[in-house]
């Protein structure tokens, strides 16, 4: 059984920087492009990742599988005076060996849990248009804001693509 926590402090470095190299090189398209290296995987946990969780504007969850961590998401909390009801959803990785079995949407729950938790009313998120996870968010009551075309580079290739942008109103 796949089962979810909220990490109130940085940690699980090796297998967040695992998750994220491994995700990359599968294609994924999470803001970094091929070649990509293990160490630019876990500079983003300790140089951007931890840093937001520590300070509160970040909640890091991981999702486990006999103990072992295949999965994480990030709800970041807005940080404008106008939108304390709001916050993004990012970064929503499971490894490649353990997808299509849950994980996403049981991060996906804990996530919109603690959303609610804080009195969050409204979440957002953008995902490359068409990627499989476009259809998870829709399956868990995403509605889509709109697409922009030519918004990421593809992984592999020097090639544009579009984004599409997502909501959840919770509550």
């Amino acid at each position: 059984m796949i089962a979810v926590e909220r990490l109130d402090q940085p940690g699980e470095l090796a297998a967040l920087t695992g998750i994220l190299h491994a995700c990359v090189l599968d294609g994924a398209s999470v803001g970094f492009v091929a070649p990509f290296a293990e160490d630019k995987a876990q500079a983003f946990w300790v140089d951007q990742v931890f840093p937001a969780v520590d300070a509160g504007a970040c909640d890091l969850f991981v999702a486990r599988l006999d103990g072992v961590v295949i999965g994480t998401v990030q709800l970041m909390k807005a940080a404008m005076p106008n939108q304390p009801h709001r916050a993004d959803v990012a970064k929503l990785l499971v490894h490649p060996d353990h997808r299509r079995h849950g994980a996403g949407r049981v991060l996906m729950t804990a996530l919109e849990a603690r959303a609610c938790d804080l009195g969050l009313t409204l979440l957002v998120l953008d995902t490359r248009s068409g990627d499989p996870s476009q259809s998870l968010y829709e399956g868990i009551g995403f509605q889509v804001a709109g697409q922009i075309p030519g918004f990421c580079r593809n992984v592999f290739e020097d090639v544009y693509e579009p984004t599409t942008y997502l909501y959840k109103t919770l509550g």
